[in-house]
């Protein structure tokens, strides 16, 4: 057999194989109706359209964030509904309350059958106006939370035999984005954590996916922190997060994240833009690193001086962030419960 016609029989043979592989992970795809889904930081953003879409496939949910009448009003739209929700009132950076939410979910519910980790806090701005507490805050939201939760929720999922753990990390947990250092350094964390927990857990029956998006339309930057030269920082910001050409709208990315979770998909990173990055920067890490210095040249410099407090996007608006470039987002914030 010639040489040509090898490399056509062993592309034929991959591309069966590949196409088995997908049909039987659709086979096997979890039905989520009557499924307990619990997400954390559900009552905005990301999480109230993550809520919204697994209600919409027929799940049980438990929602829960710190505000009680933020949670109170996506209780009540997502009842609007038709969705059976259960808002429990909780902050996840005190373990105490994350046994208490995991152990009034199960009394309510029975079970938890899906965990999607997806609790997160931004906060912008130059090296030297951030502080120690900064890393902390977003270690303990984004990385310990995730520990705590998992750890509450695990026992029964390996009683079981089953269950579902979804982490929403970030291309920021995969490429360090300057002006991010915070959240970057918790991210990475948490793609670190999500990675290996797959790896432990999948004996047990247990499926864990690592969600990394890149920019979403979820209006979250008016909640969002912003330090050294606010204004300028939340402009940027906001109108590159804004833009349809790099972001992605929030129902679109609940709605891959859904899929991902029945599928079992290891990972699931959302974006065209936020996969190239992540691939470029696997072959080349190093001229990543260089290239994102350079665009760190043209983003605002602060010294400690000129700002070490921090404002929320909300309290940095300028007549740009509330132009027509931000339309989709003003769009967004009013859609998923920001306002």
């Amino acid at each position: 057999m010639a040489i040509k016609d090898r490399l056509a029989l062993v592309g034929a043979v991959v591309g069966l194989g590949l196409a088995a592989s997908e049909f039987l992970k659709w086979r096997n795809a979890l039905d989520l109706e009557g499924q307990v889904v619990l997400v954390t930081g559900s009552s905005r953003g990301l999480g109230f359209a993550l809520a919204r879409e697994f209600g919409h496939k027929g799940a049980r949910l438990v929602i829960c964030a710190r505000n009680e009448q933020e949670l109170e009003r996506a209780r009540q739209k997502l009842a609007q509904q038709g969705a059976d929700v259960l808002a429990i009132p909780c902050n996840v950076t005190q373990p105490d309350q994350i046994r208490k939410l995991v152990a009034q979910a199960t009394a309510h519910y029975g079970r938890i059958d899906v965990l999607v980790n997806n609790a997160g806090i931004i906060t912008v701005g130059p090296l030297l106006s951030q502080t120690l507490q900064d890393f902390e805050e977003s270690m303990n939201i984004m990385f310990w939370a995730i520990y705590h939760t998992t750890m509450a929720v695990l026992p029964q999922m390996l009683e079981r035999k089953s269950g579902c753990i979804v982490n929403i990390t970030s291309i920021g947990g995969k490429v360090s984005v300057p002006h991010l250092l915070p959240y970057d350094t918790a991210k990475f964390a948490a793609v670190g954590f999500s990675e290996g927990l797959r790896a432990e857990l999948a004996k047990e029956g247990i499926k864990v996916t690592t969600v990394a998006p890149g920019l979403m339309r979820t209006g979250s930057p008016v909640h969002a922190y912003f330090k050294g030269k606010n204004e300028q920082e939340y402009t940027w910001f906001t109108v590159f997060g804004s833009l349809p050409i790099s972001s992605i709208n929030a129902t679109r990315a609940a709605r891959q994240i859904i899929r991902a979770t029945q599928r079992g998909d290891a990972e699931l990173i959302i974006t065209f833009q936020a996969q190239l990055l992540a691939r470029f920067h696997g072959l080349f890490p190093g001229i990543t690193t260089n290239i994102l210095g350079f665009v760190n040249r043209f983003l605002p410099s602060a010294s400690p001086a000129e700002g070490m407090d921090r404002h929320t996007g909300e309290e940095s608006e300028t007549p740009i962030t509330r132009s027509f470039l931000t339309a989709l987002n003003q769009k967004a914030t009013r859609e998923y419960n920001q306002y």
